[in-house]
């Protein structure tokens, strides 16, 4: 689309009159924005926008750039392979970013006012992340490296030697084998150090057994040079043979000439510690750590410490939420984050001082904030009708601005579903929020089917959100009302409520959601009682198995996806031994009745409702023989059903065509059910 075009049609998203409803097709058209980097002065903001081409069924980045009053728009990068991850120099004159054009991921520099891109780094490995130096002299970057290897060229050559074998066994002494979609082959994901005019790669994390940054899903967030620029600071595990079975991510400080072992700044802490990020004065580290060990999802409190001299306190002990990402004002003064907060994700700004936090918005899902210039903040915003796209505002929270409408063209030919919030007093009376989005087109005097859909985690959040795999738009947009509840094991409502689901997964979760369409038959009379399917994935998939033997009667159908039936073998399939150690509180020889209180496989006797079954052939987290038991549990009582499998998927389907596909396959069957 030439520029001007989508230039001129940020000016008039509203739909049209002939508007028609959001289909699977629309959501995987839709042009995705991530990645906001502001510019050194404030003025600018870079962002990558990914596309998606159909007919090599994948998405493509490209940078794009903005000036912060919403003017300028402009896309910077247009080369058929991906760019990504911006980073602007000191000086703000041009950008670094990773590219994968000439066959290699390498940081590549652009001139923002004009210019080619050049390579800046020609190493013969791929780069997966990179940070840049305050001066712009240095940059470390990540690399898949064997770590008892010397030097780049040792990782090439063995690289080059196991491709030439005829052997295709592996073998292991120790976890993981394997790591949600991918088997271990003896590389690690390091850290090296290269100037920027051009010299030898340091490996500052030689000899150590870790990955930095963390896999799977770890990035550029997760470490940092220090502020004169002679170190960096990593978050790594490096917990020797119990890395399956822990949560313990540490700080490291290492020079950048390699010379001496890294240095593990969070020592006293067994939990996890993350996403350190310096002040303009270089003299305060900011960043996020857990309290207990083995718990994934405890709550991430900010911690202060004092650079260089290591003095720490916590900044965040007294607020309830659980922080995600850290920025600095320019002035030192305050932290902006963002977190869950009752159904919706927000910035929050708090003050280094005293630690007293203020929200800054009051609904809809923000991220990677961010100071700009003249005291204002620039994040993401999306909600439940608006795909992403990036705003601005001062730093009290007034003057909110858009800058940019991505999808204005998709947006003017689509109708969403109106939305809105509910709560009701769920187990033990506590209150419990979800929400509701209704049919394109609604007519109150119509009843319509309903699509009741179980968020994964367990502590997640099916909230004011416009998702990308699960959005309930699509089925709005198909003619379902849809409802989603935070049952307890959610986040966003306080650690408490959170911790709930420990030990008591098919317990409390299994009645608020109960009562949760309970209340919303009640206060919607458009829902047609007896037209009603549940979905879930992951989590999500485990409560449709047990509803199955537990709420046999609620629904129509149900569709599992990616869920387990027997928890006690799960524990031996999957990867992060920490997970069910902690939900479960120890192993199944330690505490086999936990593992046997809410067990699926236990209940299929009772099962009868028409079930869909999906699952990813590379999904390592919850294994696809959980899916296939299922499936063959399902046929072997005559109950009726339908398997749906896709190879080269893991706990996600994300590929354009297998998307569509999902959805597709999904909604004909509840339409079957349905009588839609």
């Amino acid at each position: 689309m030439p520029l001007s075009l989508l230039a001129a049609l940020a000016l008039n998203a509203t739909p049209s009159a002939s508007a028609r409803p959001f289909t699977i097709q629309d959501q995987v058209m839709m042009r995705r924005l991530s990645g906001p980097r502001v510019s050194p002065d404030g003025k600018q903001v870079a962002f990558v926008l990914r596309t998606t081409d159909m007919e090599a069924n994948r998405g493509r980045t490209d940078l794009w750039l903005v000036n912060l009053d919403g003017s300028g728009l402009r896309q910077l990068t247009s080369h058929p392979d991906s760019d990504d991850q911006p980073v602007w120099s000191p000086d703000g004159k041009s950008l670094f970013f990773l590219s994968s054009r000439g066959g290699s991921s390498q940081v590549w520099r652009l001139p923002v006012d004009g210019g080619e891109p050049l390579p800046v780094t020609k190493l013969p490995l791929d780069v997966g992340a990179f940070a840049l130096s305050r001066d712009g002299q240095s940059l470390a970057v990540a690399m898949e490296v064997f770590p008892d290897c010397a030097t780049l060229d040792c990782n090439a050559q063995r690289a080059t030697e196991r491709s030439k074998q005829k052997a295709t066994g592996r073998s292991y002494d120790k976890l993981f084998a394997r790591h949600w979609d991918t088997w271990k082959d003896g590389t690690r994901s390091h850290l090296f150090v290269v100037p920027v005019a051009g010299g030898t790669p340091v490996d500052i994390m030689k000899g150590m057994d870790a990955d930095a940054p963390s896999k799977p899903f770890g990035g550029p967030e997760e470490f940092t040079f220090a502020p004169d620029g002679k170190s960096v600071v990593f978050t790594a595990r490096d917990v020797g043979h119990t890395e399956a079975w822990s949560t313990d991510l540490d700080l490291f400080q290492s020079p950048i000439d390699g010379k001496v072992k890294p240095r593990k700044l969070t020592e006293k802490n067994r939990a996890t510690d993350t996403s350190p990020v310096f002040s303009p004065d270089g003299k305060t580290l900011a960043y996020l750590a857990m309290a207990r060990p083995g718990y994934e999802a405890d709550r991430l409190r900010i911690v202060l410490r004092s650079w260089p001299g290591g003095q720490e306190r916590v900044l965040t002990e007294a607020w309830d939420r659980s922080a995600s990402g850290l920025a600095w004002s320019n002035d030192g003064a305050t932290l902006y984050t963002t977190a869950d907060d009752v159904g919706q994700h927000l910035v929050f700004a708090i003050d280094v001082a005293s630690g007293k936090v203020r929200g800054l918005q009051k609904e809809g899902n923000a991220g990677e904030a961010q100071p700009a210039a003249g005291g204002q903040v620039v994040y993401t915003y999306d909600d439940l009708d608006s795909p992403g796209d990036l705003f601005a505002m001062k730093a009290d929270g007034s003057g909110v601005r858009q800058l940019t409408t991505v999808n204005a063209d998709a947006m003017s030919r689509i109708q969403f579903g109106a939305f809105e919030q509910f709560d009701f007093p769920g187990w033990n009376g506590e209150k419990v929020h979800g929400y509701i989005v209704k049919p394109a087109n609604f007519d109150p005097k119509r009843q319509y089917p309903l699509a009741f859909l179980i968020h994964g985690g367990p502590q997640g959040s099916f909230g004011n959100h416009f998702h990308y795999r699960w959005n309930p738009q699509v089925y709005a947009g198909h003619g379902y009302v849809a409802v989603m509840v935070d049952f307890h094991g959610s986040t966003g409502y306080g650690q408490g409520f959170t911790d709930a689901i420990r030990g008591d997964w098919g317990g409390k979760p299994l009645e608020d959601l109960q009562k949760g369409l309970a209340a919303a038959l009640q206060r919607y009379p458009f829902i047609a009682k007896d037209r009603m399917c549940a979905l879930g994935a992951s989590y999500g998939g485990f409560m449709i198995n047990w509803i199955a033997g537990n709420w046999p009667d609620g629904f129509k159908c149900l569709v599992n996806h990616d869920g387990n039936l027997d928890e006690r073998l799960a524990y031996f399939d999957t990867e992060e031994l920490w997970f069910p150690e902690w939900e479960h509180q120890g192993t199944p020889w330690e505490n086999p009745e936990s593992y046997a209180k809410h067990n699926p496989i236990d209940h299929v006797a009772k099962w009868k409702t028409p079930m869909m079954v999906v699952h990813g052939g590379r999904d390592y987290r919850v294994v696809d023989t959980q899916g296939l038991s299922t499936f063959t549990a399902l046929q072997r009582k005559g109950i009726p059903s339908k398997l749906l499998y896709f190879p080269d998927e893991n706990h996600w389907v994300v590929k354009p065509a297998n998307s569509v596909q999902w959805h597709d396959e999904v909604l004909g069957w509840l339409d079957q059910w349905t009588g839609k």
